[in-house]
This record gives C-alpha cells, structure tokens and sequence, in this order.
C-alpha cells in the first residue's frame, strides 16, 4: 500500500504543478497500481469504456472504469508480467470480435481466438461487443415456432424466434441437456446456433463439443468458451461476444439460437471485476448495474422486422439455483427479463421424469403465439390435466378411500406424465408430437397400463410414419398445418384402432381392470 499511496501522491504533485497550464492529451499511460487482475492507469486521457488497451509483452487490458485521475484496467493475461511504471498504450479500439460464416463449426475463447487446433480463422469483419439492442420500431411480434423437438416443452412451453426463454434450476437437474438439444433438433431448419459456456469445466465443454460433432451440429454451431479456469474478465465478455456473433447474422435475415450457459456464473465474474475495482457492493455484493447487464444482454435478442431484414435471436439464458430458491436476488432479476421461464425441478429429475419440467412455475408469455394451430389445439388441456393430477396427488398420500372420479384424474396424470418422459438426443418432429398429444387429448391412452405407455408412445411414432393411410393424413396436417373436422375424424379412428392394436398384444391384459376405450 505504501508503494501505491506514493504513486498517487506522485501524480497528485505532478497535477498541481502543472495547473493553469494546457494540457496535451496523450495516448499512453503508466501503471500506478497493480493487483488481483486489475491495474490503475494515470495518463490516457481519452480512452473509452470498453477499450482496449495495451501493455508490454503483448498484454492487453480493457478499460472497465473511468475516473477524473485515472482509469481501471481488468487485465487479460497474466498479472505477473505486468508492473508499476509500466507504460500502457491506448489501441483506440474498442473490444471486439470476428464474425460471419467463417465463425460456424469453430470452437473460440471470449476474444474470438480459435482454441479447437483447426488453425486461424480466416475473418474479413469484425464487430465491437458492446452495442446497442433493436429499437422497438425495428421489432415485430413474436409468432414463429422455433422448435426444441422436446414434447414436455413445445407443447406446454412452446419457445418462439426472438423470445427470450429462461431455463432455471438446480445444479445437475438437466437445464443444459434441454438447451444441448434444442440446438440438435435445429438440424435441416436453417437456423445458426451460438452455445456460449461460461465458468463450465473444460472437460464438460469438451464432451459437449464432441456430441454436436458426432451429431453434425456443428456445421450450423459456434461455441464461445471461457471456462472455469479463465480470467474474470474473460467469463465476463464471454455472453457479449456470443450474441454479437449472433448478431451479424440477425442483420443479414438469418434465425440464430443462443444458448448461455450460464448467467448465474457469469454474474459472479462481473461481481469479481467489479468488486477489485471497488464499486460499491449491493445486495448479495453484486453491484448495482447486474441488473443492467443482463437486461442489456437479453433486449439484443429479438424478431427483427421485413423492413429491417426478418433475422431473429432467440436467448436460453440459463441460471442455476440454490435449493430451488428462485426469490435469490440473480435468479428474480433475470426471470424479469425474459420472456417467460423453464423450471427444472430437482425431486422430479430425481423420481426419473426426464426433462424435469416443473408444470407448476414453468411458463411461456409468447403462449400459443408460437405454436401451429394443431399443436395449440392439443395442448391447450394439457396444463390444466396436470395441473389437476399434481393438486389431488398431494391430497390422495393422505388417505386410501379415493372416489372413482379421483381415481381417473390420478391414474391419467400418471401416464401422461410418463408419455413426457423423453431420454436425451431423442427429439419428435411437432407434427408427430401433435399426433401423440391428440391421443392424450381423448384419452385413448387410458387403457394402456402405465408401464407400456413409452412403448406405446414410440410405437405409434414409427407407425404413423410408415403407414399409407397415416402418412397421406400426415401429409394433409402438414398442409394445413391444423385439425379440420374430417382430418380430426380420421386420425382419432386411426389412434383407436392403433390402441385396441396394442393392448391386444399386452401379456395378460385383463380389460376389466383398466378403463375402456373412448367412444368416438
């Protein structure tokens, strides 16, 4: 400290000596302080927020706050190599990235450096990482599917090109399985896909690099890493280069998925920044721009206008929560942000239900605006089947002398709860979800005993994809992309006939003990 305090009585002196006098901007500066990451600079009069700027041994910093005295600099490299009386020149350019179809398939770090061994990347443009969102103007309304090819999802809470759709849990609840395969099931859809890994561990990243290559995901996939064992600084901007990458394409007409994985430890590295620089700490120490940040963060995904080129982002922020807590300060404030919220619940994930989606707090405000017709029309009991069975399940534990009418909601929650379960990298085309989703609309799956409703379920999958009548109605829905009256007609005989199939070919069925099958 002693060393610090004569430093800035140092400059304080060479001030007074020079007041009155005109003072030439320069564009170096030199080190008074450095420690933890962080360096203070006198001089450098005019640099900018966000600026880089470059200190010997091609060490470069970024300019985080600025003072009347001197500005903060968060280091980029190592700290060691970097001293008192070292001399800091401004680059005059502010942080940014490489972007453009150069960028897909490739593995990068926070700075848009390749880190997969495939050589430099070949870029002719590059984008400053903090800009400005869309204006409201540039914007049009939310209407378009984009889908995750996870039933439990699309059907409850559908997700549309330029929402912003949060996925919050527990750790190890499978938050980053659903966006791992909501970027898979893009496959053949023409939209690019930015998986952005902050504070991960690098083997995790790694097995997850590996599965969209295996799966030829990353012919239409950019992954940002800054990892667990990165600088602060690094997981900071990581987020920021993800989506200016994104970015790029939105403006050129294109649809983008970003997925950030995840913001609950990218906060924790704005907090370290901003805590070595000492800014006030807030609530929980975060300082009191988080909000901000996130929000400044999340408004860059969006549904541009025709006029403006149709591209859209749509963001899966994902948070990590602490025994469930989603009244936890990061937690609230980007469920604010977003447009609606995934839960991940850890005591279904540990009962088996997989996706664990908790029905109760997840939730889309895009709704049924991101959903073809005939999917709106099937799902739109489906909440309110669930809902029901999870109220009287809490009561049934309670006592064992249960009405028939009670008996029925339970027995077919059960199983369309099961009918949800879906293992990961499986996914369903909508049609075909909208097909297994009318069988539990009528309740035709009610006769099936519950451990045959998977069967079932993959059973009539393959069914109504290689057979002729099937596919000539599947044809038609797609056409129409709804149920008319006589399509409605056909495929309810088809699923009937398909479950009276089945439950003949169930060992020992006895079809007094389950209920019957639905009239038409």
């Amino acid at each position: 400290m002693s060393s610090k305090t004569s430093n800035i009585s140092a400059l304080i002196k060479a001030q007074i000596k020079s007041y009155g006098k005109k003072i030439i901007s320069n564009e170096t500066g030199k080190v008074i302080s450095v420690g933890d990451g962080v360096a203070l600079v006198s001089g450098l009069e005019k640099v900018g927020l966000g600026e880089l700027v470059e200190f010997p041994n091609n060490i470069y910093g970024m300019a985080l706050n600025i003072e009347s005295d001197y500005v903060g600099v968060v280091i980029m490299g190592k700290e060691n190599d970097v001293a008192e009386g070292d001399i800091v020149k401004r680059t005059k350019n502010i942080i940014s990235v490489p972007v453009g179809e150069q960028m897909v398939g490739r593995v990068i770090d926070a700075l848009g450096r390749p880190i997969d061994g495939k050589g430099s990347i070949d870029f002719n443009k590059r984008r400053e990482i903090f800009v400005q969102a869309p204006g409201v103007m540039k914007r049009k309304e939310v209407n378009e599917p984009l889908k995750t090819g996870i039933l439990a999802i699309d059907s409850m809470v559908p997700i549309g090109k330029g929402q912003r759709e949060l996925i919050i849990g527990d750790r190890q609840t499978g938050k980053t399985a659903v966006a791992i395969d909501a970027i898979l099931n893009q496959k053949g859809q023409n939209v690019h896909c930015v998986y952005v890994a902050i504070g991960q561990k690098n083997s995790t990243v790694a097995q997850i690099v590996n599965k969209l290559q295996k799966s030829g995901a990353m012919e239409y996939t950019t992954v940002v890493v800054a990892g667990a064992s990165e600088l602060a600084p690094l997981q900071y901007i990581a987020p920021y280069s993800g989506v200016t990458i994104a970015e790029e394409w939105m403006y050129k007409g294109k649809n983008v998925l970003v997925v950030y994985d995840d913001l609950s430890k990218h906060a924790v590295a704005y907090r370290t920044l901003s805590l070595l620089l000492r800014r006030p700490p807030g609530r929980e120490a975060f300082p009191g721009d988080i909000f901000y940040q996130h929000s400044y963060l999340l408004e860059r995904a969006a549904k541009l206008n025709s006029e403006n080129g149709g591209g859209s982002i749509t963001a899966l922020p994902i948070i990590e929560t602490q025994a469930g807590d989603i009244s936890a300060y990061i937690p609230t404030n980007v469920i604010s942000i977003t447009d609606g919220q995934i839960f991940m619940k850890e005591s279904l994930f540990n009962s088996g239900q997989k996706p664990a989606v908790d029905v109760g707090f997840s939730v889309s405000r895009v709704g049924s605006s991101a959903q073809t017709k005939a999917m709106k029309f099937v799902s739109s009991s489906l909440k309110l089947q669930l809902a029901q069975y999870n109220e009287l399940k809490s009561f049934a534990q309670f006592g064992s002398d249960l009405d028939e009418s009670t008996r029925r909601i339970l027995d077919h929650g059960s199983k369309v709860y099961e009918l949800l379960k879906q293992w990961q990298y499986i996914h369903f085309y909508q049609n075909d979800q909208a097909i297994i989703l009318l069988s539990v609309k009528d309740r035709f799956i009610n006769p099936i005993p519950k451990d045959y409703i998977l069967q079932y379920r993959d059973e009539l999958v393959k069914f109504i994809n290689s057979d002729t009548k099937a596919l000539e109605l599947k044809a038609e829905l797609i056409k129409e992309r709804a149920f008319n009256d006589n399509l409605l007609l056909e495929f309810k005989k088809l699923i009937r006939d398909f479950v009276l199939e089945f439950i003949n070919k169930i060992p020992n069925y006895n079809p007094e003990e389950h209920p019957s099958i639905p009239e038409l």
